[in-house]
C-alpha cells in the first residue's frame, strides 16, 4: 500500500509543475491564439486540483477525480502541441512541459487501471 501512495503524491507533485510550466509558457500568448493559451490553461490547472481533490477522496470519487485529471492532462498535452505547431509557442520551450504532461498520464492511467 505504501508504493501506491507515494505514487500518487508524485502524480500529483509533477502535475502541479507541469501546469506551473504551462502557465509560465503562456503567460504571454495573445492574439489569434488567446482562446486557446486560455484554454490550455485551464487543462492544465484542472488535472492538478483534479488529481489533488481525488487524493482526498476514496472509493468511485477517486476514481473518478482521476479519470477526469488524466483527460485534461490529455487535453492539456494535445493543445499545447498544437499552439507549438501554430509557432505561437516555440518547441523548445515547450518540451519540459509536455514531458511532464506525458508523465501524468501514465501515473494516471496506472492509478485508474
Amino acid at each position: 500500500m505504501q508504493e501506491r501512495t507515494t505514487r500518487r503524491f508524485e502524480a500529483q507533485e509533477v502535475a502541479k509543475a507541469a501546469a506551473a510550466d504551462v502557465l509560465r509558457l503562456l503567460a504571454r500568448v495573445q492574439g489569434p491564439y488567446g482562446d486557446l493559451a486560455d484554454q490550455t490553461r485551464r487543462a492544465a490547472t484542472s488535472a492538478a486540483l483534479n488529481l489533488a481533490e481525488g487524493a482526498g477522496r476514496s472509493g468511485k470519487a477517486r476514481l473518478n477525480h482521476y479519470r477526469i485529471a488524466y483527460g485534461s492532462a490529455r487535453e492539456a498535452g494535445t493543445a499545447l502541441e498544437l499552439l507549438v505547431g501554430a509557432g505561437a509557442v516555440a518547441e523548445k520551450d515547450a518540451v519540459q512541459a509536455l514531458h511532464k504532461l506525458d508523465r501524468v498520464r501514465a501515473m494516471l492511467w496506472r492509478l485508474t487501471h
